[in-house]
Order: C-alpha cells, then sequence, then structure tokens
C-alpha cells in the first residue's frame, strides 16, 4: 500500500474526504481539535493521531480542511517543521492568498510544497468524490498529488501560482453569494406576478441569467425547504469578508460588492451564524 494520506480537520469537509479517500482504498491519518470530530473519522477507519505534528510525520501527502487563514497559520506552525522533504501540503482552507503565498515561500525553503487548492461542493461533493479544487502554486508538486486528488475530485484546476487558488475562490463565493440575493429577490418579485419558482427558475436557466444558484441551490435546497447544504451563513460571511479585504488591500470602490456584503451583514439580526447560507432566501422574504 502507497504511504497514508494526512488530513488535518475532520468537520463536515475533512471527515467527507477522510470517508472518500479510506473508500477509495487510501489510508489515512487525521487529526482535529474536537474529540468529536477524531470520533467520526475513526469510526469510519481514518487512523487518528495525538497531535498534529505526528500526522506531518507519517506522510507525504497533507490535506488541510480548516476554517480560515489563522488556523492555517497555527497548524503550520505545528506541522512544517516535521514534514519530510518533498512533501505536499494542500491547503482546502477558503483562505487568504498572503497567507498561502507566505507558507509557500516556507516551504520552499525548507524542502516541501504547499499548494493553495479551496474546493466548492460541499461534503455531499467531498464524500463522493465530485469536488472542484482550484489551485496555486508548484505544478510539479501538483503532479504528485495527483494520485490523491483523482479520488476527491472531478475538476483540478491548476490556474496559476501561489495565491491565484485563493483569490479565485474568493471571488466565486462572492459571485454565489450576489446570485443568492438576486435570485432570491426575482423569485419574490416573480411571486407577486403570480409566476411561480418553478416556472420563473425554468425560463432562467434557459437563458443567460442562469447560475449554478439558480440550477443547483434553489431546487436542491430552497424549494424543498430542506437547507442542509452543509455551509453556513457564518462562512459566507467569512468569505465576503475575504473579498472586502481583498478589494480594501488594492484599494478599489467596488459598489456591487460592497451592497452584496452589506445585504449578508444586515440579514445578522435575522439569520445566525450557524443557519445554512441558502438560508438568505428567507431574509428576502421578509421584506415582503
Amino acid at each position: 500500500m502507497s504511504q497514508p494520506v494526512g488530513l488535518i480537520g475532520l468537520g463536515a469537509m475533512g471527515g467527507s474526504m477522510a470517508a472518500r479517500l479510506l473508500e477509495t482504498g487510501h489510508e489515512v491519518v487525521g487529526y482535529d481539535a474536537l474529540p468529536e470530530a477524531r470520533e467520526r473519522a475513526a469510526r469510519v477507519g481514518a487512523v487518528i493521531a495525538d497531535h498534529p505534528a505526528a500526522v506531518a510525520k507519517a506522510v507525504d501527502v497533507l490535506i488541510l480542511s480548516l476554517p480560515k487563514a489563522q488556523f492555517v497559520d497555527d497548524v503550520m506552525s505545528d506541522v512544517g517543521p516535521h514534514l519530510c522533504k518533498g512533501a505536499v501540503v494542500l491547503d482546502t482552507t477558503t483562505s487568504e492568498p498572503e497567507t498561502s503565498r507566505a507558507h509557500a515561500m516556507k516551504g520552499a525553503g525548507h524542502g516541501y510544497a504547499f499548494l493553495d487548492a479551496p474546493v466548492s461542493g460541499g461534503p455531499a461533493a467531498a464524500r463522493s468524490g465530485a469536488m472542484t479544487m482550484i489551485v496555486g502554486g508548484d505544478g510539479a508538486a501538483l503532479e504528485k498529488a495527483k494520485p490523491v486528488l483523482k479520488d476527491l475530485t472531478s475538476k483540478l484546476l491548476h490556474i496559476g501560482p501561489s495565491g491565484a487558488g485563493n483569490v479565485a475562490k474568493i471571488a466565486n463565493n462572492l459571485l454565489c453569494a450576489a446570485n443568492l440575493a438576486l435570485v432570491s429577490e426575482m423569485v419574490h418579485l416573480a411571486a407577486r406576478a403570480e409566476v411561480s419558482a418553478a416556472d420563473l427558475l425554468a425560463g432562467v436557466n434557459a437563458g443567460s441569467g442562469r447560475s449554478g444558484v439558480s440550477e443547483v441551490n434553489f431546487p436542491r435546497w430552497i424549494l424543498n425547504g430542506s437547507y442542509d447544504s452543509g455551509f453556513t451563513m457564518g462562512l459566507m460571511r467569512k468569505d465576503i469578508g475575504l473579498a472586502r479585504d481583498l478589494a480594501d488591500k488594492f484599494g478599489l470602490d467596488l459598489p456591487a460588492m460592497k451592497a452584496i456584503a452589506d445585504i449578508w451583514e444586515e440579514s445578522r439580526d435575522r439569520l445566525s451564524d450557524s443557519a445554512d447560507f441558502n438560508e438568505i432566501f428567507k431574509y428576502e422574504k421578509s421584506h415582503d
């Protein structure tokens, strides 16, 4: 058997990736700060390490699935000194470009590669091996990790140097947030005009206004009232904040971004950070 795959962060996404890797014949060595996450991963067959450094010592491909950049910094300070020469770190966190660039530079000086590799698709796609992964960083390192990634992804894109994956993911999530707000408003408008949501979406999805939100989010999580995508309002608010921070860094005044960001922030009084992000639809509805 090939060397095990390391996974630090065994929550909804990381735990689903662990289960998928185990199902496709990989051994997984993992760690999470939360006992319940460790226990879930152990039940499906992962070997649970006592500390992140123990994971780093055991693998040459290490996947990070963490909430934000600060956690990436904390974990890398623990694992960096213990990574073997030639190891590849794939950070699937929706993180900050400068964080990834700093760790990539540090890794180059210590003989390992750090790639920003944010993913889309949610826990269901992680569990089925259907994630989209957008990678920034060294192409040769990505090639080394492909035997692992082929079992996790249906779309794998290398789009540029370190940090490029983060920029693309931040842009993607901002567009998703915008589309959710706008399609929600159009559904409410159509209802006032006596056009059903299903009929409206059929028309939109046949035209140039279609999007992942209109084609996937509405039928899968909104119109049926399930709101169980596995991605929260808090995570989307964090990602919108990353987009605003990036615009501020470059001195850009982006009015559409500001308007969308304001909607998501103003919804905080009605929709907690723990709510499913598709529930932004309810916030729009409350203005009827």
